[in-house]
């Protein structure tokens, strides 16, 4: 049996778009597993109750990609 997964939303930063069904792909602060918070960006069941597949970054990691979307311009 998959061992649970532990979260807490430290932030909510902003909502990039919702589906027809009330699911919201969202940009948030999180701790995992009582982890060190990292950026979040996956989608979120509305009661953030159920999570689907999505991509944590590090603060590093947060400031390099900024730094290639304000270039890319």
């Amino acid at each position: 049996m998959a061992k649970d997964i532990k979260f807490e939303i430290i932030k909510e930063i902003g909502v990039l778009s919702e589906s027809s069904k009330g699911w919201r792909k969202e940009l948030n602060l999180v701790s995992w597993n009582d982890g060190a918070p990292k950026y979040d960006l996956r989608d979120w069941a509305p009661e953030h109750e159920k999570i689907g597949k999505g991509v944590t970054l590090t603060e590093d990691e947060m400031k390099a990609l900024k730094t290639l979307l304000d270039t890319e311009g």
